[in-house]
């Protein structure tokens, strides 16, 4: 086993200054610069260095860097030279500034630091000018120690070697660069770069719209970013953009760009380098690697994102046979990513283990493993080291274990395995020490994320229905995917209610914003919404009352909804609209259909408005698809556009699968925003109920009539079983309505499937209440419990202005 200890921390700044040494020859001043700064990531356990120099009007501009995008630590581009910046205070002392988190949290900028630990240098720089300021930063608990502070001080008088200036107006440039005048446009190109852009000397003009012409035009906005003054700022960039080519698909070109300040008169130029991209591959001894590690680790929300990003920075560079990446969770490795990721590439124990989609090994049954992660630092075993049996077979040529450390803690490891037996060289040692510190804290940022991120999932879950129910004629499937754009919960939501007579009600509504209020706000939505229609209220009354609910709770924001009311007899639908997109139909033969009728605003923004009610005709096998604006609207494209793609979709799909159809639709949506998305096959009921109803007259004989009613009913449908019975039950009912309540009375017959139901509705809402006891001499009371004796099952629901007391026969035959 080969690790880091005290004398390699010795022998750190003598490699440092060794590597510094071959630096400064046979490199061109901008490229010598970076590789000076990248020996700060590798030497000196930063995260981030660059260098500011003065430039006009009394500032520090930052000119170089490398490492994670400055930002995360809320460090500017500039600095006011006499200001009190740590840089400044360092090129105006002359001594280097060591600062730790308490420093930083009582200093001017405290209020644009990020959460979170780190340790800030600032070093002079000496130069033929006025000089200028080396900043690094370190994540590491114990900040920048002596050794890395040497290291920092050697990289400090690197930079300070004379930098010849870049290619001035006038001069031959190299092949493959390019100087362009912000203030005028006029660029000088070197001959490589006409000939990827397909130009003779003699064709080009001096003028970059020029050569902005020949690009794809998708790739414009984001050379714009680059070329124009007002958009870039002091430093370096680096972006790769299409050229167009006379024949074949366009060509990727790479740019590399570095804004220089003006100054005495001087305008700000863009000097930099471009060249293929299929060309521009450094070898596995580019440390230059280690900063497109940390730009990918600083776009990685997830623990997975995070293994996946370590994996493709540094399995091919390597020519490893195999990595993985896992959590550490007590004495356990949870793997998260595997390359190869079939179990056949990997030791016995691990396949023992794989338990779901990816293994769970003991760190117990690997004690060498264990002692490794223990002392915290990138530990080799060569080929023909002695290794437990589950480490051996990894990497049987050779094998390299990465703690990935933050904290103070460990909180993962990377293992790096070979086949064939591999030699260390010391290129590859700094890449994996730096790779393992820039891991260990992006799996820490990542942890954090991936907890927070579950929280709001939960909370999510929690607001939106657990299952959706059993339908009669009909099958339902609902999808619901947050937004990966960050950890605010969203607004969208969805409902299937079950209403009476085989009535079905279809929701979807998305209220405004991304937050904890706006999932409030839509749980009281949802709620409201499903009261209302079990009232028995139509569509229109109840996004009404809904709109009138939301106005009333004096909230700044408002929600869009769709309500969608499904007759799964009749095979018929009214469906009402309030700011939301309209249902899309797919029909059994294949065709699609977006109907465009008008709706009513979104609710809560008018109190009184109309919101109209459209007809829907469903046949069996007719899918009805509600979303919300997350799956059909995008930067890229409109809604109306997004809505044809999600017909295209349905229309290609096979109905009789709607699970499958709601995944497919949903493969392709944008995690920038919530997506809620609802679908429903109308198949229609296999045995219709049949159906009649009367209005019970208020006279002396209303029983009777009812009585006389109902046995004609049962006569004509054939009933014989159980008819006194029935009698029985729509004699109590009505007689209990007009007694208790004032107002029409209606009695409601239904037979299916051997069951007989019958329901009285009143216009008073309250509920007929079962007497505890009775005494002999009571008159009234007992008509509650003679139906309840006598049904299979009765019951109460509201209904718009009263409630139906129902009561349920079963039937012999």
């Amino acid at each position: 086993m080969v690790s880091e200890g005290a004398e390699g921390r010795r022998a750190r700044t003598l490699r440092a200054e060794l590597a510094l040494k071959t630096l400064t020859t046979d490199l061109d001043s901008r490229e010598r610069l970076r590789r000076i700064l990248e020996q700060a990531l590798v030497f000196a356990g930063a995260t981030f260095a660059g260098v500011y120099t003065s430039g006009q009007a009394d500032l520090l501009c930052l000119v170089e860097s490398v490492g994670v995008p400055r930002t995360l630590y809320g460090l500017r581009d500039g600095y006011p030279a006499s200001g009190g910046a740590p840089v400044a205070e360092a090129r105006r002392g002359g001594d280097p500034v060591w600062l730790g988190p308490e420093d930083l949290a009582a200093g001017c900028d405290s209020r644009r630091l990020p959460t979170g630990e780190f340790h800030l240098a600032a070093l002079p720089v000496r130069g033929d000018g006025d000089g200028g300021c080396l900043l690094a930063v370190s994540e590491h608990p114990a900040g920048f120690d002596t050794e890395d502070r040497a290291c920092l001080t050697l990289i400090a008088e690197a930079v300070a070697i004379p930098v010849p200036d870049e290619a001035v107006a006038g001069e031959d440039l190299p092949a493959g660069s390019f100087d362009l005048a912000m203030d005028t446009g006029r660029v000088e190109v070197g001959g490589d770069i006409l000939t990827l852009f397909g130009l003779g000397p003699d064709d080009f003009d001096g003028k970059v719209e020029t050569l902005l012409g020949l690009t794809v035009p998708e790739d414009l906005p984001s050379l714009m970013s680059v070329v124009e003054a007002d958009h870039m700022a002091i430093g370096d960039r680096e972006l790769e953009f299409r050229v167009l080519q006379p024949s074949g698909p366009p060509k990727w070109l790479r740019l590399r760009g570095r804004l220089l300040p003006g100054g005495d008169g001087r305008p700000a130029r863009l000097v930099g380098t471009v060249g293929d991209a299929s060309q521009l591959r450094s070898g596995v001894n580019d440390v230059a690697r280690v900063q497109r590690l940390a730009a990918a680790l600083a776009m990685a929300g997830t623990v997975r994102d995070v293994s996946q990003a370590v994996v493709a920075a540094l399995r091919k560079p390597l020519r490893a046979d195999r990595i993985a990446l896992a959590e550490l969770e007590g004495d356990r490795l949870v793997v998260t990513v595997l390359d190869p990721p079939e179990p056949e590439s990997w030791p016995e124990l691990w396949r023992q283990e794989w338990r779901s989609e990816w293994p769970d090994a003991p760190v117990r049954a690997m004690p060498t493993l264990a002692a490794a992660l223990r002392e915290g630092r990138a530990a080799i075993w060569p080929a023909g080291t002695d290794l437990e049996p589950a480490l051996a077979e990894v990497g049987p040529g050779g094998l390299a274990v990465l703690p990935l450390s933050a904290g103070g803690r460990v909180s993962g490891a990377c293992l790096i395995g070979w086949d064939d037996p591999h030699v260390f060289g010391p290129d590859e040692r700094a890449l994996l020490t730096a790779s393992a510190g820039l891991a260990g804290q992006a799996l820490m940022r990542a942890h954090a994320f991936d907890a927070e991120h579950e929280l709001v999932g939960m909370l999510q879950r929690q607001l939106l229905p657990r299952r959706l129910p059993k339908l009669p004629g009909g099958v339902a499937v609902a999808r619901y995917l947050p937004t990966t754009a960050g950890l605010e919960v969203g607004g969208d939501w969805y409902d299937v209610i079950p209403l009476p007579d085989n009535h079905v009600a279809l929701v979807i509504g998305d209220v405004q914003g991304h937050n904890a209020g706006a999932a409030t706000l839509m749980g009281q939505m949802r709620t409201a919404l499903r009261a209302y229609a079990v009232e028995g209220h139509p569509p229109d009354v109840v996004v009404s009352h809904a709109n009138r609910l939301l106005i009333d709770l004096e909230t700044d924001l408002f929600a869009t909804c769709c309500y969608v009311d499904v007759d799964m007899e009749e095979g018929s639908a009214w469906y009402v609209r309030a700011g939301h997109l309209p249902p899309v139909l797919r029909h059994p033969d294949g065709g699609t259909e977006i109907p465009e009728l008008d709706g009513g605003p979104p609710l809560g923004v008018v109190t009184q408005a109309d919101f109209p009610m459209s007809p829907l005709r469903l046949q069996p096998g007719t899918v009805i698809a509600l979303t919300t604006d997350g799956l059909v609207e995008s930067k890229e494209a409109d809604i109306d556009e997004g809505l044809d793609r999600l017909a295209h979709g349905l229309a290609v799909s096979d109905p009789a699968h709607l699970g499958l159809v709601a995944d497919a639709l949903l493969g392709n949506a944008r995690r920038d925003d919530d997506v809620a998305l609802l679908l429903m096959r109308y198949d229609g009921l296999a045995t219709r109920p049949r159906r009649e109803n009367w209005t019970v007259w208020r006279v002396p004989e209303a029983a009777r009539h009812a009585r006389r009613f109902t046995k004609r009913t049962l006569r004509v449908w054939g009933v014989t079983d159980e008819v006194d019975t029935i009698l029985l039950v729509v004699s109590e009912l009505v007689t209990n309505a007009l007694v208790h309540t004032d107002g029409p009375v209606r009695l409601d017959l239904t037979l299916v499937n051997h069951r007989f139901r019958v329901a009285v509705a009143d216009s008073s809402p309250r509920t007929p209440v079962k007497p505890t006891s009775i005494g002999w001499e009571a008159t009234g009371g007992r008509g509650i419990l003679l139906v309840e004796a006598m049904s299979a099952a009765w019951g109460t629901v509201p209904v718009s202005g009263g409630k139906q007391v129902w009561a349920e026969i079963a039937l012999d035959r």
